[in-house]
């Protein structure tokens, strides 16, 4: 998002002129910076053989999906919906990486099916897959390295209390299984969570896959998840991703040299790569001064924004329509009928009923992670691609919200 003219653009086209016409709340994503942010990874790594598997999670639609695809992406999928929507979007269940967790044994055996690379995360599934499947289908496994990544406890996915990944703990019983069933290890996988800006702390996650792999003579890659952090306020540590590339490619090339031949060395960004192309759009419905601060109400909620209520994540939030306002102190909330607090005591410039509402970096674990709370239509999505809008998802309807309802008469 760029100003220019006293305007709010991406591509060149104004914000208000994107309410104005797809109406509010909205969603918005640039290509451009998607794009922009992926060139940014690959290039960190040069004379390795890396390849990005974008995780799905974090913007599911299609239309993003076929973005990564034109890019040069992989997906990492964590369902088997989302594996039918990647394939649905173009790609060949080879290039999708399913990562499940808890699921029903069902998915995994669909998924292989499909064709999907299977990324197992606990024992008894990994038993399960070798009496069933042996050697005949190739495997990854995902280890819990049982190192803290910083940051948010929730966000956090390689402690040792994680349910995700086989503990390090229990590797011997890894090594016992597939040598019992004669699973062919083709991964190894890693993934310590969200937010790391400490290099040095993916390192140390590298290093214990580096001894697992050493286990397993026929690997082809091993995946190092991402958690790369991006900032959500001026001054936020961010994950310096040229030290990354350049401490990583020394660690990688050593242990290729050391196993004896070249892997490829995957990542699986989400946030990484489209949390700071989206924007979401809101309406400021009324301004209410109360004794303890002045409300700025939006007719959105956290239905479509999630993490500052799950997380207590920070966003940017700016008033696109004022960009040269006095500054004042506001409390931003959502229309919802709980406490849907996007921020407090922000400061803005002065906005008034009608003025469009900017959260900052909504790209990534926005629209996914939204609900019909309160009965409430999920919003439009649009992507700007090569200075044009696309409609990318339409606005849900009262019809949308009934269409799997059954009306018994009782």
């Amino acid at each position: 998002m760029q100003l220019n003219n006293h305007r709010f653009e991406i591509q060149g086209i104004a914000l208000t002129d994107l309410c104005q016409q797809f109406d509010t709340p909205l969603y918005v994503y640039d290509a451009d910076c998607i794009i922009g942010q992926f060139n940014k990874l690959n290039n960190a790594f040069p004379g390795i053989n890396l390849k990005v598997k974008y995780a799905t999670k974090a913007l599911t639609n299609l239309a993003i999906l076929k973005l990564m695809k034109k890019i040069g992406a992989g997906l990492d999928v964590v369902s088997i919906q989302e594996l039918h929507i990647g394939i649905k979007a173009g790609f060949l269940a080879p290039e999708i990486m399913y990562t499940p967790n808890c699921v029903d044994f069902s998915e995994i055996e669909e998924a292989i099916a499909l064709g999907a690379m299977l990324n197992i995360d606990n024992l008894p599934f990994l038993e399960k897959f070798g009496q069933k499947y042996g050697n005949t289908v190739p495997l990854c496994i995902r280890v819990n390295p049982h190192i803290e990544a910083g940051g948010n406890h929730k966000i956090k996915t390689g402690h040792i209390e994680s349910k995700f990944g086989i503990s390090i703990d229990q590797i011997e019983r890894v090594y016992e299984l597939v040598k019992q069933y004669n699973i062919r290890m083709i991964g190894v996988h890693v993934h310590t969570g969200s937010d790391f800006g400490d290099v040095d702390v993916f390192l140390n996650g590298a290093k214990v896959i580096y001894e697992v792999a050493m286990h397993f003579p026929d690997l082809k890659f091993l995946d190092f998840g991402s958690g790369f952090k991006v900032a959500y306020k001026e001054g936020d540590k961010t994950t310096d991703m040229e030290e990354l590339g350049q401490k990583m490619s020394a660690s990688f090339k050593a242990f290729c040299a050391r196993y004896g031949k070249e892997l490829d060395l995957w990542f699986e960004p989400g946030k990484y790569l489209v949390s700071e192309s989206g924007y979401l759009l809101a309406k400021a419905t009324v301004i209410k001064e109360t004794p303890a601060t002045t409300f700025i109400g939006v007719d959105t909620g956290l239905n479509h924004l999630i993490r500052p209520m799950m997380y207590g994540s920070y966003h940017d939030i700016v008033n696109v329509s004022n960009p040269g306002g006095e500054a004042m102190n506001y409390s931003v909330v959502g229309y919802i009928c709980e406490t849907d607090t996007f921020g407090w005591e922000r400061q803005m410039s002065k906005t008034k009923a009608g003025d469009i509402i900017a959260f900052m970096n909504a790209g990534a674990y926005g629209f996914s992670m939204s609900s019909n709370y309160n009965s409430r239509f999920r919003p439009a999505e649009v992507l700007v691609y090569k200075g044009k809008a696309h409609l990318i998802r339409e606005r849900e309807t009262i019809e949308d919200l009934l269409r799997t309802q059954v009306d018994v008469e009782l």
